[in-house]
């Protein structure tokens, strides 16, 4: 067996959704759940390290034991802090790039496996389209509000074709389990090693 093969990772999966605005209040218990569907289903969930719904994501992620990582648009803590009035609870860790919003959107969506879009703005559009274009597994939460329920006028508009790797659902458990099969089958299809794979503590102590 192979060093490769005998890696076990767990995916990673982005939480993209609206910072503020109208549809953090209408959307955040679906966040949250979204959050917790992420730990309970074994993923790492990555954020923005900001506010709204990646926020209320990480709250529930953390709340049910899982891991979050963070990619702030700041250079330190001090920064993100003070100056982006970005918030560091329910995250394990918090990586500051430095490269502003657009730069950090770039580096969140690549370091994912998938991207999950929920409500959104023009940040989460962008995520999108950087998910897209990289041809990342996407799920949709539709009925969300925002960007995400606009997403099939836009690629109808744009006469982009509907990729497999794009997934429509209602459901936060049922999405976030579709979301993590398609990557499970494109990575085994590949012939990368299994991520779900882990062992568990026992084993490994």
């Amino acid at each position: 067996m192979d060093e490769v093969s005998k890696s076990f990772l767990k995916y990673k999966i982005c939480v993209s959704g609206a910072a503020a605005g109208e549809t953090v209040q209408a959307d955040a218990k679906l966040a949250y759940e979204i959050g917790r569907q992420i730990a309970l289903q074994g993923a790492v969930l990555l954020t923005g390290a900001t506010t709204g719904l990646p926020y209320y994501a990480a709250k529930g992620n953390y709340e049910c034991g899982g891991i979050a990582i963070g990619l702030s648009p700041a250079s330190t803590i001090k920064e993100h802090v003070n100056a982006y009035k970005l918030p560091v609870a329910y995250h394990d860790v918090i990586i500051y790039t430095g490269f502003n919003y657009t730069g950090r959107n770039l580096l969140l969506t690549r370091a994912a496996d998938a991207v999950i879009t929920i409500g959104g703005r023009m940040g989460s559009l962008n995520e999108f389209t950087i998910a897209f274009e990289d041809q990342k597994t996407i799920g949709v939460l539709m009925g969300s509000g925002g960007i995400a329920d606009e997403i099939p006028h836009l690629l109808h508009t744009a006469k982009k074709e509907l990729s497999s790797k794009l997934i429509y659902g209602t459901e936060p458990a049922i999405l976030v389990q579709k979301v993590i099969a398609a990557v499970h089958e494109e990575y085994s299809k590949a012939g990368y090693f299994d991520l779900r794979a882990a062992p568990t503590a026992e084993a490994r102590g």
